[in-house]
């Protein structure tokens, strides 16, 4: 069994052909933890928008890894909607991009795959400053 400290993106309910639900937690970073079992997805609807410590474990089928979901909670000092480091990230990315693309790249539209290349480093750069702890700094 592993666990993680994640920032719940999403939290989804899907229908499987055998006719089961199949509740799925997203993280910011995109990781998908899925569990069948009802108790442990009780919660998740809550903890949308904020940070929780997942643990799940991985089984291999085929050419697929499927991760399941075996316990979630919430994580102490929750990180209010808009505070978490990758999402102020991207707005800082998003608001630099003048700045960080050059004079050719603003005068014609860029493809979202090219922009999201572009702001990427610089997005990464962000959030590891802000989830840096301040006696780091010096």
């Amino acid at each position: 069994m592993a666990e993680a400290d994640v920032f719940v993106a999403d939290v989804k309910a899907l229908r499987t052909r055998s006719g089961n639900t199949r509740f799925v937690l997203v993280s910011d970073d995109g990781r998908e933890f899925s569990t069948f079992r009802e108790e442990v997805a009780a919660d998740l609807p809550s903890l949308k928008g904020q940070r929780a410590r997942v643990e799940f474990h991985e089984e291999r089928r085929g050419a697929y890894t499927n991760v399941y979901l075996d316990r979630v909670e919430p994580l102490d000092g929750d990180v209010e909607e808009g505070t978490d480091p990758h999402e102020v990230a991207w707005r800082t990315a998003v608001d630099a991009a003048p700045y960080l693309l050059s004079s050719a790249e603003l005068e014609r539209e860029v493809p979202p795959e090219e922009l999201f290349e572009r702001l990427r480093p610089f997005k990464e750069l962000v959030a590891d400053d802000i989830a840096r702890p301040d006696d780091e700094d010096a």
